[in-house]
């Protein structure tokens, strides 16, 4: 039976997707908040996974697309639309930003999200009804902060983003971290929404001489600070967090990001579980098919999780009530394409594996793991 055909006032079971750029899908079984890169991989595990069962009825998950715009504005806007639609859980979204701009809507509404790649300890911080299935940045700097330290780096800059809650907490998190290794952060420097010039900051950079740049940044940054860091002679390893990890940002910077190193969340050369295994070949010939590059970026396996783990909660509910789903993510405990997914008590994967990956020859190659016990 579909859900459409079952719909009751206490157990409406038919998923919608609105789209959104950085941000929500919605369900009524569903409402997901996503980037406009990861529409594909949700469409992926609706195929692979089309139903769920509810108190002994299968309900089949039709999705609807909203559109956030990447922009925090419109991602309560978009919030404020899924929880209209009668959306039952929210999955997303991709950026910290907009996660922490659309968090209030879904706590006042008692409707849970479930967070792929949101990384700002603020998106679940005082928020009952937000929980995620990535790591955090505190973690993530961490990492990275041993890693140019280990690489024997002494002296670092930063770059960040102002007003970007992404950028700015995750370069803080990398610079506390480096300095507590007993590294120099010798420039921190910062740069409006919409920049485009950075030569007047790398040029301060440049002259601090550090080993090591920090630059957690955007997709449509990166690629901007790169190539003018290296026009400028800068040879400093250039280093960033996981929303780097985006074949655009080769594909825009060229050559000049040959060396740059990131963190990220998944390898699909090193599958962690069998449902991984399964994914990494199935999602590569979907991708195919729908005439796209066949690389797997590492939020595209997280909001494949956050759709299972979706999927599971309701399972365990037995429902399609907000508040009982919220609970049953409480219970949720299940292997996933970046290993196991449960919860701590702030809604937080318990995760303590960071992948270090490096541009080689053009492509994303995978240079360690690192984890924090």
């Amino acid at each position: 039976m579909t859900a459409e055909a079952a719909r009751s006032p206490g157990a409406r079971a038919w998923a919608r997707f609105r789209r959104n750029r950085l941000g929500f899908y919605s369900l009524v079984l569903f409402v997901v908040l996503y980037a406009f890169a990861t529409f594909s991989v949700i469409r992926y595990a609706n195929k692979v996974y089309p139903t769920v069962v509810i108190d002994g009825e299968t309900y089949t998950v039709r999705l609807v697309e909203a559109d956030n715009k990447s922009d925090k504005t419109e991602a309560v806007t978009a919030a404020q639309s899924l929880i209209s639609s009668g959306a039952s859980v929210i999955i997303g979204s991709y950026g910290s930003g907009v996660s922490i701009a659309a968090g209030d809507i879904f706590n006042d509404n008692k409707v849970p999200a479930i967070g792929a790649s949101c990384t700002n300890p603020q998106v679940t911080a005082g928020n009952d009804y937000y929980f995620r299935v990535c790591f955090l940045d505190p973690f993530q700097g961490t990492v990275m902060a041993n890693y140019a330290i280990q690489e024997g780096a002494k002296k670092a800059a930063v770059i960040t983003q102002l007003g970007d809650d992404y950028s700015s907490g995750l370069g803080n998190f990398f610079a506390r971290a480096f300095r507590s290794l007993g590294g120099s952060v010798v420039s921190e420097q910062q740069f409006q929404t919409n920049a485009t010039d950075f030569k007047s900051i790398l040029t301060n950079i440049k002259a601090a001489n550090p080993d090591v740049i920090f630059a957690p940044s955007s997709i449509a940054t990166a690629p901007l600070i790169i190539k003018q860091a290296r026009e400028l002679g800068i040879t400093a390893k250039i280093m960033a967090g996981d929303t780097w990890e985006n074949s655009s940002i080769i594909e825009n910077a060229g050559v000049s990001a040959e060396g740059v190193v990131l963190s990220t969340f998944f390898d699909d050369a090193d599958p962690a579980t069998a449902e991984a295994g399964t994914f990494i070949s199935g999602f590569k010939t979907f991708l195919v098919e729908n005439k796209q590059p066949d690389i797997i970026p590492a939020v595209s396996a997280l909001g494949y999780d956050a759709y299972l783990t979706a999927l599971r909660a309701i399972e365990i509910a037995n429902s399609t009530k907000g508040s009982a789903i919220r609970d049953a993510l409480e219970k949720v405990d299940i292997e996933g394409v970046t290993g196991r997914i449960i919860f701590d008590e702030n809604g937080d994967a318990d995760k303590d594996m960071a992948f270090i990956k490096v541009v080689e020859n053009g492509q994303f190659k995978f240079l360690k793991t690192v984890s924090v016990i």
